[in-house]
């Protein structure tokens, strides 16, 4: 006689708790690595809006800068001479006040 034999697969067998345990990691595994790419990525659009920031900041004290040279041009003693000239007002040194 021919002894016939069923090929069985052979491997672990799995509780059911321990089905829904790994499944449960799984799946916590998968949310954790979605959230730190979403959260990389809020971190790199951040940056880029900071390095935005900079860049107009600087333009700003740029342009803050020429103004205030201009200020100082128009505050010199010889432009107030000649602009009190031009309108027939007299310099007097005494009515000037000086804001910082």
């Amino acid at each position: 006689m021919i002894n016939m034999r069923k090929n069985t697969k052979l491997g672990v067998k799995l509780h059911n708790c321990e089905k829904v345990f790994l499944t449960i990691i799984g799946v916590c595994t998968l949310l954790g690595l979605i959230t730190i790419v979403y959260t990389r990525s809020l971190l790199s659009t951040s940056n880029i809006e900071v390095e935005r920031m900079k860049e107009q900041i600087s333009k700003q004290e740029n342009v803050n800068s020429a103004l205030s040279m201009q200020v100082d041009e128009l505050a010199s003693l010889s432009t107030i001479q000649n602009v009190a000239k031009a309108y027939g007002l007299s310099y007097n040194n005494d009515n000037i006040i000086v804001i910082k």
